[in-house]
């Protein structure tokens, strides 16, 4: 037996939220997300910078020519290996943090839909199903993480992997080749370093809006997925019908203008951020370098 719970539309997930929480029911499940956006970005990123020096090196091995030079070059454009070298490195990134971030997305999801279900479908499913709706109602992240292992054992917490994996697989290439590219190009066209803030700025909200659009779909299937998971009745070895990934069905991509100005935003602020702390401490360790070759 599958719950099921409709919204007209965004608007209608408002009103409803709004009606039966009150403001905060639009920060439920926010300390998941908090608790591991911090690692999953840190550990993302290092792989990504690792990962990219790595294919470079095959690429310059492989074809005489280094993307990273290329990239960093003034009016040069994106190559055939500039985009390999960052979409793998994106690619390899995305498919590591996922063993990091499922777990995390999963208690967030179930604290964000516990509600929701609960009050939609009252007169629709029996008591023991009923109660393990509300067992993760008005809990933090451990207690959320407890009760789903208690219901569906330690894999639960991976309920959907590999919805996940495609996600992130796909989505931080796209991501990061965006991000990458699109700074180029437009640092290029303005005769400016690859670098330049108008250029991290509109890249950074680029690169979140693309990356949402190629794999919102995968993202919807991921949280259907995860939502049987955590709401059907069968014992924690058996699992529910996997949904299908429908990129030319209309109702996969409910709600990806929100999450896609949301990640324009965010994205803008974040690499504005990350290249200016970058160059920062690139300028330090060279007056650090400086100062002590003039020591010796």
């Amino acid at each position: 037996m599958h719950i099921r719970y409709k919204f007209n539309n965004f608007a209608d997930c408002v009103r409803h939220t709004y009606r039966t929480e009150g403001v905060h029911g639009f920060w439920r499940g926010v300390w998941s997300p908090l608790a591991s956006i911090t690692l999953v970005r840190t550990v993302s990123f290092s792989i990504y910078q690792k990962a990219k020096y790595t294919y470079d090196g095959w690429i310059r091995r492989a074809t005489g020519s280094s993307p990273l030079v290329i990239a960093n070059t003034k009016d040069a454009l994106p190559t055939l290996g500039t985009v390999t070298c960052f979409g793998a490195a994106g690619a390899t990134a995305g498919a590591v943090i996922t063993f990091i971030a499922c777990p995390f997305e999963l208690t967030k999801l179930s604290a964000q839909i516990a509600v929701l279900m609960n009050d939609r479908n009252r007169s629709s499913v029996d008591e023991p199903l009923r109660k393990r709706i509300q067992s993760y109602q008005q809990m933090g992240t451990i207690k959320t993480a407890r009760a789903i292992v208690k219901h569906r054992g330690f894999r639960g917490l991976y309920s959907g992997l590999q919805f996940h994996l495609l996600r992130d697989t796909i989505g931080t290439a796209i991501y990061f080749m965006t991000y990458e590219s699109a700074k180029q190009v437009l640092a290029n066209g303005r005769g400016a370093s690859p670098t330049s803030p108008l250029a991290v700025v509109i890249a950074g909200g680029l690169c979140g809006l693309v990356s949402w659009a190629c794999i919102y779909p995968i993202d919807s299937a991921k949280s259907i997925y995860q939502r049987n998971c955590l709401t059907t009745q069968i014992d924690r070895t058996a699992k529910p019908k996997r949904p299908h990934i429908q990129f030319f069905n209309r109702r996969m991509y409910r709600g990806l203008w929100v999450s896609m100005m949301r990640s324009c935003v965010v994205n803008a602020i974040f690499f504005s951020a990350f290249e200016f702390s970058k160059k920062h401490i690139n300028r330090l360790e060279y007056d650090k370098e400086l100062l002590e070759s003039h020591g010796k």
